[in-house]
């Protein structure tokens, strides 16, 4: 089949994962990112994904420090889980080697989300093997700096030494006009938090492809739609205490957005287990309660609500598995 033979396939899962639930205006940023591409955000980027070759060198982020001002070791629980499924499904399907930046903090509990949902944590080097010989579905991980003045050079370094063909972020802040990293409620909330927006810069500015996904409009790749943030998305305009919104500045080539990201990630692992015809890419609901609920043994939070629970974004946990369920509904024809 070719691309457009997916186009409503498509179009549903982008219209299913943009329920606007939590009352965000996410539908608005959806429409903005529709009209900039002139296709469907899902579509486009498992497009891109399908386009992998073996051992391809692909870099991966999410994880927010949620409450930075108190610990940088509070992560949420929307991000890893829709990493962890793309991941797999990269490895799975294009052998190719996914590298995941975060911040040391977070490095831990994201290795565990990934290690669920299957996957081996090893060292790059040792990643690499297994890439090249197809023998293990690996991840490897890597902390980046939380230093302003460091980000630039180490940004280059990185994409010098790893040479990545792309780069795919999912829930993952980036800095806002004023440079601050800003959370949905306009509270500046960057300390300690990995500086990966100039990892995205620099890549945008090589031409190296980058996609995110994103749920708020404080996200990397949120920069192509900026006056749609601005208009649609509470403090997108300004933050309570003055200056900027919360809006961030790093764009990306293709930008998913969702009700929450998580959902983002599972709609794109759904269409390019379409186009490749792999059954076993598909999120299915029995990983994402799976998935869920190590994050709680983990430690990871729902970020709206603070509690250390199952629920993703305050939406509770029956909803989370019921996206999954209809997702792979809307997948399957397309899989006989």
């Amino acid at each position: 089949m070719t691309t457009s033979n997916f186009a409503a396939m498509d179009d549903r899962l982008d219209r299913l994962v943009n329920l606007d639930l939590g009352g965000r205006g996410v539908e608005h940023l959806s429409a903005a990112t529709r009209l900039l591409l002139g296709a469907s955000p899902v579509g486009a980027a498992a497009d891109k994904l399908a386009a992998l070759n073996h051992e391809d060198v692909v870099l991966v982020t999410t994880g927010s420090v949620s409450r930075a001002w108190i610990s940088p070791e509070i992560g949420e629980n929307d991000g890893p889980a829709g990493l962890a499924a793309v991941v797999r499904a990269i490895s799975l399907s294009r052998k190719a080697l996914c590298i995941v930046l975060a911040e040391a903090t977070l490095i831990e509990p994201i290795g565990k989300l990934m290690t669920t949902a299957g996957l081996t944590v090893v060292p790059v080097e040792q990643a690499k093997i297994a890439a090249r010989d197809k023998s293990l579905a690996v991840v490897s991980l890597l902390p980046f700096t939380t230093k302003d003045e460091d980000a630039p050079a180490e940004a280059c370094r990185i994409l010098d030494e790893l040479k990545p063909v792309l780069l795919f972020s999912t829930e993952r802040v980036g800095r806002n006009a004023d440079g601050i990293y800003c959370s949905m409620r306009g509270v500046d909330y960057g300390m300690d938090r990995a500086r990966i927006d100039y990892v995205f810069d620099e890549a945008n500015k090589r031409g190296v492809l980058t996609v995110a996904v994103g749920d708020g409009g404080n996200e990397i790749g949120m920069g192509a739609i900026k006056e749609a943030v601005h208009k649609h998305v509470r403090f997108g305009d300004a933050r309570p205490e003055g200056g900027a919104g919360i809006g961030a500045m790093t764009g990306s080539d293709i930008l998913v957005t969702a009700a929450v990201s998580n959902w983002g990630c599972y709609a794109i692992v759904g269409a390019l287990a379409a186009r490749l015809k792999d059954i076993r890419l598909l999120h299915k609901p029995e990983m994402e309660a799976t998935l869920l609920k190590r994050g709680v043994d983990i430690g990871l939070i729902n970020s709206v609500d603070g509690l250390i629970d199952a629920n993703v974004d305050g939406i509770p946990l029956f909803t989370h598995l019921a996206i999954s369920e209809i997702i792979e509904g809307i997948v399957r024809p397309a899989l006989r």
